[in-house]
């Protein structure tokens, strides 16, 4: 049990390491990958302005069963999202107050078994948007200066942002769905390992016992006297 506590613990805090050094930048998307503990129920809060989107996703990547139950709850109680023992899901809420959301992950049903859990959130500002904008606009040039319009370009900039960003989120789900799949491949092995082993003494205990009662069959201890 200690040697799996401390493969989940190193598997998670590379994974926590790669996300935040992929994730540092201006956006306000979180990733975070973290040990949720048997018969507890962990929170974490984000900060979202009204008007905004939130998009979240999460995943079960280790533990017995592959299944949290997950929970959004907005600044004033009201629960948004409910999931009960699922293994993933994804969720995109608008935000409708400014304050900061729960985000509950529960493993309260497992009594023994602790999960390794992957999550991001997304959040699409409209106020990062129109400061984008406006920084656009003190850089403007005249028109009959340049080739192509400036709002072309600031177009087609804004368009390779949104998909190289999207591409880090697939990039970052695969990297889940390889640390779930590794440790699935991981228990299996040690399962068919033992079981193999097991069956392994058992064929020798009872090949062992067979040819035990057959010399005995054949060993005659009378001795004939003349």
């Amino acid at each position: 049990m200690m040697n799996v506590s401390a493969e989940l613990g190193l598997l998670a805090g590379l994974i926590l390491t790669v996300g935040l050094t992929l994730g540092l930048g201006p956006n306000q998307n979180v990733e975070f990958t973290f040990l949720l503990p048997a018969g507890r129920t962990e929170c974490f809060f984000q900060t979202t302005v009204r008007n905004d989107s939130m998009e979240v996703e999460y995943q079960v990547i280790a533990g017995s069963g592959l299944d949290v139950g997950f929970t959004l709850i907005s600044p004033s109680g009201f629960r948004l999202v409910s999931d009960f023992r699922r293994s993933d899901g994804i969720h995109t809420v608008d935000a409708t107050e400014d304050g900061d959301y729960r985000l509950c992950f529960d493993n309260s049903f497992s009594k023994l078994s602790e999960k390794m859990v992957f999550f991001e959130v997304i959040i699409n500002s409209q106020s990062s948007a129109g400061g984008g904008r406006d920084d656009w606009a003190d850089v403007a040039l005249a028109e009959s200066m340049v080739e192509y319009k400036l709002e072309d370009v600031r177009a087609a900039m804004d368009s390779v942002y949104q998909r190289l960003e999207r591409t880090r989120q697939v990039q970052t789900l695969l990297r889940a769905f390889e640390a779930r799949d590794r440790y699935l491949l991981e228990d299996n092995l040690w399962r068919v390992s033992f079981w193999s082993c097991l069956n392994l003494l058992v064929m020798i205990a009872v090949s062992a016992t067979q040819i035990y009662s057959l010399r005995r069959l054949f060993d005659d201890t009378k001795r004939v006297h003349t």
